[in-house]
């Protein structure tokens, strides 16, 4: 064959290959019957749990939300403080929060923070605060206290093992052969029960019941069937590394396992310090992030409170204008229908465009109020429209709160739980250096093993042959009840010694005490830091509350020279003195002076409320306090049982290992939140160092300070508030400031068809002037009235 005939073959060949290898071979199958339903296409698909969750009544039975076109609900609902707060702390299992600053220095109106949606717990549900945090931490079996008790308690552990043994044995010549079987054969059973404790002070007790069996076809043995018990006690306990209470309180005692009869090796493992001391540790900073989650949640309750009280004065104070700019065009409309002077078309136009302008104002006020009022019911924990508008009853304070600056800040420093948690923080570090030193001892263990044997033909059956003269039994024959001969005691081992195992260097130890020390540095540097930050925060919070209470002063002056501007441009229009645009003007700035005022006046007493937080007394401000919720029967039998070995037992002094004290007691939250607080009335006369502003002469008929409105009296508390009324009958109430009453001037089109709205007043008892002696509750002191054009 030539070479061109093989490298045509070849070619050939190779295009053959590649046609088959590019091609998938499609198997063949005798019972294919092409029905392929249960193919997928796919590996993985969206899909929804299998999960039955109860659906509480306020997400359920919730009605169609409050909004411009649906203005009417069946009842207004006015709430006091704290009837909001108590609602929230007792429907508050999750701490809920509306995302925004505890505190934003600047006017409601221009805080955008405070208009976006709760999203908190949709969003990020693994990073929020529960009532049920501290009680995961302290059963968690990893790092709770539970978890780390664990490692004390006593362990049972038990071994049953049969085996058989069929094995030919490398025997020669027939002397061998007389005294061994070539074939081995033998049954061998094993048997172990151990119970072993680890002590407070690092050492281990084992208490072991050994049974083994042995048959065997061998003719070099006295029995063909013999049973060996016996019994051991062993105590092994660390005299350096890993010795004492303290050390084995706070790394516990799997961190660390000596030398022992167990163990073929040292197992030191520096810096996993899971004991029962740092479990405590870790479950303080949980409940401190309990407290924080509450004080937070009744910080955002009180805000909002606030902001709720705001709206609807800024709404009343733009229907105000409203109708001023209403009744402006009804006069000029009138005069511009019959051509007379001041009725001119540039004039009606204008005062048309200042009515609309309020209008829009109006309609944007009263979808605020409506967000407000849904945000105060997203933190008090209710439903979100329930046929009732929650209207604020209590009114913000108008005296001046003045704190102690030492006071305020040594109470700050003392109680702020942020500084309080990062001092847990700081103990653990201690602690964990105090275990850490530990590792730089070398290991030297005692060991000490005492064993009881037994020996014979049967277990239990059979008797033993008298003892001879030297008290041991006449040979091995007499051996046949194996548990006699064990109980017997005339077989006894011993073993006591010590063991020791040191690194050369100590690189490992260093180094783990080297990262502590580091540690708790930098906790320490935390701390320093995080008080030099709380006492620019309580600055800030005092600087904020005279900065609010001077704006209040201030913008109650200048709402009542604004409704006087309004009543002379009036006048002087009347006697066609000044033009209409500065009568549109005045009346714009009467309603902007009449919200600014009470913006100034809801962030001050807002500012209070930041001070407290600030200082630490905020819940105590509130009336709130934590405390243990109840625990099922069976604990509190454990406990009195427990209680009652206490009493009976002994104690023990572990001397020189007792572990050092960590705690300084529970927290007092009854310390006083009005200490270093001075509430004095506006009628005061400061002295003229204090830093408060100079006297302004105030002509008669105005005051020199903010004037309370009358505060409401609240309803009763319900922590489901019912939607219908006590009698059983749904309550008939229309509320609408967008109603169309009266009508708007003649030859007005239908679409501009507005009514002007009553002022929305809070009505009520007005609160007690005196200042309660050791009350912690909140304070209202109303200044001394006096006549002004208060409406």
């Amino acid at each position: 064959m030539s070479w061109r005939t093989l490298a045509s073959c070849a070619v050939l060949m190779g295009l053959a290959g590649n046609l088959l290898g590019c091609k998938p071979s499609t198997p063949l199958f005798l019972r294919d019957d092409g029905d392929l339903s249960h193919y997928k296409g796919v590996a993985t698909q969206i899909e929804y749990p299998d999960v039955t969750s109860d659906r509480i009544d306020d997400v359920a039975k919730a009605q169609a939300p409050l909004t411009v076109a649906n203005t009417e609900p069946r009842e207004i609902w006015d709430l006091t403080l704290q009837e909001a707060i108590q609602t929230a702390v007792s429907n508050s299992k999750v701490m809920r929060s509306l995302g925004v600053q505890a505190f934003v220095p600047t006017t409601f109106a221009g805080s955008t923070a405070n208009q976006t949606d709760p999203s908190r717990l949709v969003s990020t549900p693994t990073g929020v605060t529960t009532t049920y945090t501290p009680s995961i931490i302290e059963s968690d079996p990893r790092v709770g206290v539970e978890g780390a008790l664990s490692a004390f308690d006593a362990q049972l552990s038990s071994s049953l093992f049969w085996y058989k043994t069929d094995q030919p044995q490398n025997l020669g010549g027939a002397f061998l052969t007389a005294f061994a079987n070539p074939i081995l054969r033998q049954d061998l059973g094993q048997e172990q029960v151990q119970l072993s404790k680890k002590l407070a002070t690092g050492g281990q007790v084992y208490l072991r019941d050994f049974n083994n069996y042995t048959y065997s076809n061998q003719a070099n043995v006295q029995f063909p069937s013999v049973f060996v018990p016996y019994i051991e006690a062993e105590f092994s306990h660390p005299l350096l590394q890993g010795a004492g209470v303290q050390f084995n309180r706070i790394a516990g005692p799997n961190s660390f396992a000596g030398l022992n009869s167990a163990t073929s090796g040292p197992n030191v493992v520096p810096g996993n310090y899971n004991g029962v001391m740092i479990a405590r540790i870790n479950h303080d900073i949980a409940l401190a992030d309990l407290e924080v989650g509450v004080r937070n949640l009744v910080n955002e309750v009180e805000s909002a409170y606030w902001r709720l009280y705001f709206t609807y004065r800024a709404m009343d104070a733009q229907m105000v204008g409203r109708d001023s700019a209403l009744q402006t065009w009804r006069k000029i409309h009138a005069l511009f229908q019959e051509s007379a002077r001041g009725g001119e078309a540039e004039k009606e136009a204008q005062a048309r465009a200042q009515y609309f302008l309020f209008r829009s104002q109006v309609e944007g006020a009263l979808s605020d109020l409506y967000t407000a009022e849904n945000r105060l019911r997203y933190m008090m924990g209710i439903a979100t429209t329930d046929g009732r508008l929650i209207r604020p009853a209590d009114e913000p304070t108008t005296a001046r709160v003045q704190f102690d600056w030492n006071t305020a800040l040594s109470e700050s420093l003392a109680r702020t739980v942020e500084l309080r948690q990062e001092r847990w923080r700081i103990k653990q570090q201690e602690l964990s250096l105090i275990a850490a030193k530990n590792f730089m001892l070398p290991q030297l263990n005692f060991d000490a093993l005492y064993r009881w044997r037994g020996f014979g033909n049967n277990l239990l059956g059979g008797q033993n042959s008298p003892v001879g003269p030297s008290g041991s039994p006449v040979g091995v024959t007499g051996l046949q009840n194996a548990y006699q001969t064990l109980l017997s005691n005339n077989y006894q081992e011993y073993q006591i010694g010590f063991n020791f195992n040191m690194p050369i260097g100590f690189r490992q130890g260093m180094a783990a005490v080297r990262n502590a020390q580091l540690q708790l540095a930098r906790e320490r540097a935390i701390l320093q830091d995080q008080e030099f930050e709380v006492s620019h925060q309580l600055a800030n919070g005092i600087r904020a509350l005279d900065r609010f209470y001077a704006l209040s002063q201030t913008n109650f002056n200048r709402r009542v020279a604004t409704q006087k501007q309004v009543d002379a441009v009036r006048a002087a229009y009347e006697t066609q003195t000044v033009t209409l645009d500065l009568l549109l003007e005045a009346q714009r700035q009467l309603a902007d002076a009449e919200s600014t005022y009470y913006d100034a006046l809801s962030l001050y007493n807002l500012a209070i409320c930041q001070v407290h937080l600030r200082k630490g007394s905020l819940l105590e401000y509130n009336n709130v306090y934590m405390a243990e919720g109840p625990w099922v029967d069976k604990a509190y039998f454990d406990a009195r049982k427990r209680a009652r070995e206490r009493d009976a037992g002994v104690f023990i002094d572990y001397g020189f290992t007792r572990p050092s004290v960590m705690t300084r007691g529970p927290v007092n939250q009854q310390s006083g939140a009005y200490n270093g607080a001075t509430y004095r009335s506006d009628a005061d006369t400061p002295p003229p160092a204090d830093g408060s502003p100079e006297t302004v002469p105030v002509p008669p008929g105005e005051q020199s300070g903010p004037k309370p409105m009358q505060q409401a009296s609240g309803n009763a508390f319900r922590r489901l508030p019912p939607t219908e009324s006590d009698n059983g009958a749904a309550p008939t109430f229309t509320w609408n400031p967008l109603a169309s009453n009266p009508a708007l001037p003649a030859g007005a089109s239908p679409a501009m068809v507005d009514a002007p709205h009553s002022n929305l007043q809070l009505t009520g008892g007005q609160s007690d002037a005196s200042l309660p002696s050791g009350s912690a509750g909140r304070v209202d002191r109303i200044p001394a009235s006096e006549s002004g054009s208060e409406r």
